[in-house]
């Protein structure tokens, strides 16, 4: 399995996990976050490997349908890099200013 993908999938589903139905989410965290195969989730659930190979491929697009129209995902990912930038040049032209520190040091509770 692509480890890009893999990662991708499960940072879509920390986002949307609530949009889906109980049984997408099982199935997909159980794929992806959780390793198993498609024989293993197909026997838990009683269910041929094909419904599961399918519920999981639908719940894919579902979830890139997402974050195509949401963004939720990749801007976190931009608000992360900016965030950094902030941080560096604080660091690096004012490193004695508290009030900029803790700012930030607000900013990423938020984000985390």
């Amino acid at each position: 399995m692509d480890i890009e993908k893999t990662n991708r999938m499960n940072a879509l589903f920390e986002f949307y996990s609530t949009l889906l139905t109980e049984k997408q989410m099982n199935y997909i965290e159980l794929y992806y976050a959780d390793d198993f195969s498609l024989g293993e989730i197909a026997e838990e659930f009683d269910v041929s490997r094909q419904a599961v190979y399918d519920n999981i491929k639908r719940t894919e697009k579902i979830l890139e349908k997402y974050e195509k129209n949401l963004h939720l995902y990749s801007n976190y990912i931009v608000r992360k890099e900016l965030l950094e930038k902030i941080k560096d040049k604080v660091n690096t032209n004012y490193p004695e200013d508290t009030e900029l520190n803790e700012i930030i040091k607000q900013i990423q509770e938020i984000e985390d």
